[in-house]
């Protein structure tokens, strides 16, 4: 089975839309806005697309990250390489661009359900707040990589949603704080 790893940057209250400054939301780029650039914080997302070898996305990040990464190539080498998987009920094939590699469109939960179950390493997901929720609510997720920013930001999408669930418990497996405030979490799902 395939390991479905969730990457995400976070505000300490669990928010992760635009972190990036993508447009819409009145915080967009948190994670640039009075934080100091520490790189040592950042290795693990070069790590993530070396250990990677598929990309999992919902369709408001694909059509965010598709315009762009693509053109990436230095920054995001490794997410061009790999194949990406799109989960969407509304997306169709000629939606998709054409410059970045292998994407395929998948329609459920249990069409990653089912893709988990295939042979291959790691899955990775950017961002894609509502897929995770959503992921994390049939307990599809086996990892998390977490970067914990030191910042509040009150209202904007969350990481986890509300759902009245039973508890699931985490194994912390690696961690580190950096001198901009930024925490490294990486958990794994104990089931």
């Amino acid at each position: 089975m395939r390991t479905l790893i969730t990457t995400a940057f976070v505000s300490l209250d669990g928010v992760v839309e635009a972190p990036g400054g993508e447009a819409g939301y009145r915080n967009a780029g948190w994670t640039f806005n009075d934080i100091d650039f520490d790189p040592a914080a950042f290795e693990i997302k070069g790590r993530e697309q070396e250990e990677a070898t598929a990309l999992l996305l919902g369709r408001v990040s694909y059509e965010a990250f598709s315009p762009v990464w693509p053109q990436m190539t230095e920054e995001f080498a490794g997410y061009l390489a790999m194949p990406k998987y799109v989960v969407s009920t509304t997306l169709k094939d000629e939606d998709l661009v054409t410059n970045w590699g292998e994407i395929n469109i998948l329609r459920s939960l249990d069409d990653v359900a089912a893709l988990k179950e295939t042979e291959g390493g790691p899955i990775i997901i950017n961002g894609s707040a509502t897929l995770n929720r959503n992921l994390s609510d049939a307990g599809l997720i086996d990892r998390y990589h977490l970067l914990s920013f030191p910042v509040l930001l009150g209202a904007g999408k969350k990481l986890f949603s509300d759902a009245d669930k039973d508890k699931q418990n985490l194994k912390l497996v690696e961690s580190e704080s950096y001198s901009n405030g930024i925490q490294k979490l990486v958990y794994d799902v104990v089931r």
